[in-house]
């Protein structure tokens, strides 16, 4: 039986010995079937089609682990490496032995956290590989694809993790949604990595927050003031959304304040155009 892999979201399904009829998540509206139909593959071929794995290191004790050429929607996990355990935030599809090597030779991973359902991947396939326990919030159970016992649903607004970590429930994209508070990130002025919950733009001073990306499907107002209040009291200069090159560089927690101001009244009151 084989882990079949959706191409256009990247999620592995639990094995089976013909392909699932669909993706769910990607019937859901916040994403999209591809204009080829449903398409299926498996990490074996992904091994054979040539994809590799891409790490860099983003700043000490960060590394940014992505995939070439570019696959489903094309993010990167982080490694958070601690004292007390290498956390891995969000997750990418591919893995094979030499991307095993090279994350063990970082020290390994001690948990996995990820942001929301569109990066879930396959999870449980990392999980497996480096014995780590997954950890999703319990409001997004039902879009696990490949249900397993490593996983860990946790509810309520916060989960503490070893060093001084902390996930954080800000829902939006999905009601699970969650980002990854690191306070000695920076140099100590604090991190946040946000997967697309809080989504980088292209004016790299300023984030945005929808309901579907691909769709472009906005947030009300009430989510986005929501969103705004729950992430007031976690100090950060620097955010890491979804993809390389994705970064807030500094004073990251005004970036998020002021560019929810800037959300709230176009959706209220609309934006005067620029002259």
């Amino acid at each position: 039986m084989e882990a079949w892999i959706c191409v256009t979201c990247g999620s592995q399904f639990t094995p089976s010995q013909e392909p699932p009829p669909n993706c769910p998540i990607c019937l859901d509206q916040r994403q999209y079937i591809g204009h080829e139909g449903q398409r299926w593959t498996t990490l074996g071929k992904m091994q054979q089609d040539g994809y590799q794995a891409v790490i860099k290191q983003e700043e000490p004790a960060l590394m940014g682990i992505g995939t070439t050429p570019s696959f489903a929607i094309g993010q990167r996990a982080l490694l958070v490496q601690t004292k007390q355990g290498n956390v891995l935030w969000d997750c990418i599809t591919f893995l094979d032995e030499k991307t095993v090597q090279a994350v063990q030779d970082l020290g390994g991973i001690a948990a996995i956290a990820i942001s929301h359902p569109h990066y879930y991947s396959s999870m449980i396939e990392w999980a497996e590989r480096f014995q780590a326990p997954v950890y999703l919030h319990a409001a997004d159970r039902q879009w696990v694809m490949r249900p397993d016992e490593r996983i860990n649903f946790w509810s309520g607004e916060t989960l503490a993790l070893p060093d001084g970590l902390t996930l954080v429930r800000l829902g939006g994209h999905f009601a699970g949604g969650t980002v990854l508070h690191w306070p000695q990130g920076a140099e100590g002025r604090g991190v946040l990595l946000a997967g697309d919950i809080i989504n980088v733009v292209a004016d790299r001073a300023w984030v945005s927050f929808m309901y579907s990306f691909p769709n472009l499907i906005p947030l009300p107002a009430r989510e986005i003031r929501r969103i705004r209040e729950t992430i007031a009291p976690y100090p950060f200069d620097r955010l890491y959304s979804a993809w390389f090159e994705r970064v807030v560089s500094k004073d990251a927690s005004q970036a998020v304040q002021r560019s929810a101001e800037r959300y709230i009244k176009a959706v209220e009151e609309g934006l005067e155009p620029a002259l």
